[in-house]
């Protein structure tokens, strides 16, 4: 199955990424550097993050997943450094959480958001 997935780090920022093998162990490519730079030696040292399959399909072709990938990233804005951890594609806007996207969502606007993007589930 390829999935499109979001890992949820404790300070709250995001990553969204895509996973064709569905591994239960893989946890993204994002830029390690980036993410040290948000928490101190001591908040690594017990250090708790989700990972969350948001799309999934066992026929999607590789350009199908790559542009889900990507509406997933917009749609939940994790290409904003002061939301999330991708880098790509390049944020055009202003860093800072817009308040219609909260950096916890509810299951209910996690449900919502899925709606938005063609084809989610939930």
């Amino acid at each position: 199955m390829k999935v499109i997935y979001k890992i949820t780090y404790p300070n709250g920022k995001i990553y969204v990424g895509q996973d064709v093998t569905d591994s239960i162990n893989y946890f993204g490519s994002a830029s390690s550097e980036l993410i040290a730079k948000d928490f101190t030696r001591e908040q690594r040292r017990d250090f708790t993050i989700r990972k969350e399959i948001l799309w999934g399909s066992e026929s999607a072709t590789t350009k199908e997943v790559n542009e889900k990938e990507v509406e997933y990233i917009l749609a939940l804005e994790a290409n904003n450094p002061a939301v999330g951890y991708n880098q790509r594609p390049v944020f055009k806007g202003e860093s800072e959480p817009l308040p219609n996207n909260p950096l916890n969502p509810t299951p209910e606007s996690d449900a919502a958001l899925r709606g938005k993007v063609r084809g989610g589930a939930g």
